[in-house]
């Protein structure tokens, strides 16, 4: 039930994106990003795993890959460098700033869907989510802070370590005896929580 609910969600948001793309309204959008980025010192990157367009698609293009049997490229090392995810964040919002102060109209949104999209056809979800995405990046901080996130269990955990591989921001690490999800870094999407056999993941 609430993987359907949250697929809902999604879709309506993927569509009011759409719409609000089309009809130059981008500022709207962005008005949504910020009450996300406020949202996310009580609740995490829920905007992430519940409201981003472009995770939306990158989750069908990710079910598209497996029933094709199409493997992920390995995501080069230079690719994870911290430079390049605070120089993504930099350049994102430079541009930004200057079609706000100019009235330019660049089409900054469009083409960051695009690239995390395109890319996701290449590499997994990752690359995107925890290493390029400006929206991320963002929400990495205030997102440390959050009162609500995704937790394990330790006494329930038997460590078989399923939340670690079907994460989609490799936000989980393992212990000796269990493992943890860092919450900087957790999408919310509660993939690790559905697919877990002992009910060790919740979301609290």
């Amino acid at each position: 039930m609430k993987k359907t609910l949250q697929r809902i969600i999604q879709i309506i948001f993927l569509a009011l994106f759409v719409f609000l793309i089309i009809n130059g309204k981008v500022q709207v959008w962005m008005g949504l990003f910020l009450l996300g980025i406020i949202a996310s010192f009580v609740l995490g990157r829920i905007y992430c795993g519940w409201l981003c367009s472009i995770n939306t698609v990158m989750i069908g293009v990710t079910w598209i890959k497996k029933k094709l049997h199409i493997k992920n490229v390995n995501i080069p090392s230079f690719l994870t460098k911290a430079w390049l995810r605070y120089g993504a964040l930099g350049i994102f919002v430079i541009v930004f700033i200057f079609t706000m102060v100019t009235g330019k109209k660049l089409p900054v949104l469009p083409a960051l869907f695009m690239i995390g999209v395109l890319l996701t056809f290449l590499f997994p979800e990752e690359l995107w989510h925890r290493y390029l995405c400006p929206y991320g990046t963002i929400l990495h901080l205030p997102a440390k802070t959050s009162k609500y996130y995704m937790t394990i269990d330790s006494h329930k955990c038997n460590n078989c370590g399923v939340c670690m591989r079907v994460c989609p921001a490799k936000s989980v690490e393992k212990h000796e005896n269990t493992h943890e999800i860092h919450k900087s870094d957790c999408i919310v999407c509660m993939e690790c929580s559905r697919k877990c056999k002992q009910e060790a993941i919740s979301y609290k």
